[in-house]
């Protein structure tokens, strides 16, 4: 499945997807179960996102009986980091280490978390630049603020 598919889900979809990966398989009547607990949508409302993430390839179906078992050969972790590198194509290289600072402010993180964080830090500043350059073109973003050189 490429990254362009994956990302273009609704936060509807969303709901339906954190399901899936939480249950591996599952029912729409077990999808519509779990998530009243969360929303107020009727059954017809969820079986019609199931229905536009199995048109969009990312739930695959089997048959039990009468029933439709949904699946997904996704994973939660390649959806997130689809949509996150998705996310950072849309802005300035310059603000992505802004961007990034931002996320972990607030962000409730364990020990652990920090601890992963600080040896992944600790990794990329073997590769750290001076200065990070300019990825748009003249007009797109205000890189003067960032002090950029290249005449933006």
């Amino acid at each position: 499945m490429n990254n362009e598919i994956e990302s273009k889900i609704t936060d509807s979809e969303w709901e339906i997807m954190r399901v899936v990966w939480a249950q591996d398989k599952v029912t729409s009547k077990e999808i519509i179960d779990i998530l009243e607990q969360k929303k107020d949508w009727k059954p017809a409302t969820t079986k019609t996102f199931i229905g536009r993430l199995v048109k969009k390839g990312i739930l695959l179906t089997e048959t039990e009986g009468k029933k439709y078992i949904y699946s997904t050969e996704v994973s939660e972790s390649e959806m997130i980091k689809g949509t996150l590198y998705e996310l950072l194509d849309h802005i300035c290289d310059k603000d992505i280490g802004n961007t990034i600072g931002s996320m972990i402010s607030n962000a409730t993180l364990s020990f652990k978390d920090i601890e992963n964080l600080q040896q992944i830090l600790k990794l990329k500043e073997k590769d750290a630049v001076a200065e990070v350059p300019c990825s748009c073109v003249p007009g797109q973003c205000k890189c003067k603020d960032h002090n950029c050189i290249s005449g933006h």
